[in-house]
């Protein structure tokens, strides 16, 4: 079964902090390139993510989206710093995973595989969980893990953590 931006979403979370993070947000951003092929039978799952195409969608506060606190201009910048100074998409345009083993788990599924991220693979664990006609994998990626430096701004008093977290639902 083949997904995309049509059927599936996929959206990265990311977290401010710093000396100025009060007038920071944290950010929702949607991925709108990438496609995941998976073959039950098999239990394989292949995916490709366009790393130029994430798209701010709101920042948020308090754990909830805050649709009015970026401008149209804002939201243009964020994803311009995100293509070129974080994940130097001109460089390496396209985000990889491939699984090594899916086995059933309690609620869900067990997966594991490589994820090939700015020049550099590194091994994933995560559980997924079905709910309803989806199901949902979340997964916590550390940015210098992938030689990522996590973006800062005004001498490091504005700053993004290192850790983002990546959340996939496909239908079932």
């Amino acid at each position: 079964m083949r997904y995309d931006t049509n059927n599936a979403r996929c959206e990265v979370f990311t977290f401010k902090e710093g000396l100025l993070s009060a007038i920071a947000h944290d950010l929702r951003i949607k991925v709108t390139g990438f496609s995941v092929e998976v073959d039950r039978a098999a239990r394989i799952v292949e995916a490709r993510f366009e790393a130029a195409s994430l798209r701010v969608e709101c920042a948020r506060k308090a754990d909830a989206d805050a649709p009015d606190l970026l401008s149209p201009k804002d939201r243009g910048e964020i994803e311009h710093n995100i293509a070129r100074d974080v994940l130097d998409a001109a460089r390496y345009p396209e985000i990889e995973f491939r699984s090594t083993e899916i086995a059933d788990a309690p609620g869900g599924h067990r997966v594991r595989g490589t994820l090939s991220l700015h020049g550099r693979d590194h091994d994933l664990d995560f559980t997924t969980r079905t709910e309803g006609d989806h199901e949902t994998a979340e997964v916590t990626l550390h940015q210098p893990d992938f030689g990522i430096k996590p973006y800062s701004a005004m001498l490091g008093t504005l700053k993004v953590k290192p850790d983002v977290k990546i959340v996939l639902t496909l239908p079932r």
